[in-house]
């Protein structure tokens, strides 16, 4: 099934309130906890988190390394609004957790180059026209030696097996978010395209993992 692309940014408030309100405890717990495992030794000061969405991760990166700071970054100001009603109701995180609007690709770097000790990602790469915008940034954000972490959907082999993904994992979700997840599926690209991407950017020392039955991850340390 060839890649059929979607909307870069979930600028819709209908859009961006179903995909809030939905239960991503169990990727979202997953892709914390691949962070964890695959950089056990992290200690760093700057983390980036692109297309942060309403800040679950963003926030739970705090909690989890204190002794950071976290910038989340999104395209869409529907999502950051929500983000920052979320982050407001954690107030001692408040002076290590910020989040920005920037369209990755169509605005120039608001950070300037290698100023962060982590860059990660999560579900944003299937939004990208040019994927290569994502990976460019990584590399121009990213210190040397910075945790990288990349995690997204793994294109299905047919129409019908992503049908069947969204039935098992959204099936009681509202229309809205369904749609919206067949559409990411779709739009996904696969592990073998990933490689390709990084590869053209000779960014191929870092690795790629399938870790569940939709999910893959990019990941290793910036030279």
């Amino acid at each position: 099934m060839n890649r059929v692309p979607e909307e870069e940014l979930m600028d819709v408030q209908r859009n961006a309130q179903a995909y809030a309100g939905a239960d991503f405890s169990e990727p979202n717990a997953k892709f914390l906890a691949l962070f964890s495992d695959k950089f056990p030794a992290f200690h760093g000061q700057q983390i980036l988190d692109l297309g942060c969405g309403p800040a679950d991760i963003t926030i739970q990166l705090a909690r989890r390394y204190p002794q950071a700071r976290v910038v989340g970054t999104d395209g869409a100001g529907a999502m950051l609004d929500i983000a920052r009603k979320t982050i407001l109701r954690h107030a001692s995180l408040a002076n290590r957790v910020d989040v920005r609007r920037w369209h990755i690709g169509r605005e120039a770097n608001p950070f300037g180059s290698n100023a962060f000790h982590a860059v990660v990602s999560n579900s944003l790469l299937h939004h990208m026209r040019d994927p290569l915008d994502l990976w460019r940034t990584i590399h121009a954000c990213a210190a040397p030696g910075a945790a990288v972490l990349v995690m997204d959907l793994i294109r299905p082999q047919s129409r019908i097996e992503a049908e069947k993904i969204v039935e098992t994992y959204a099936g009681k979700e509202t229309e809205v978010l369904r749609a919206d997840f067949l559409n990411s599926l779709l739009a996904a690209y696969r592990p073998v395209e990933i490689m390709e991407q990084l590869v053209s950017l000779n960014m191929g020392s870092l690795q790629t993992e399938t870790v569940s039955d939709r999910h893959f991850i990019v990941f290793g340390s910036m030279s």
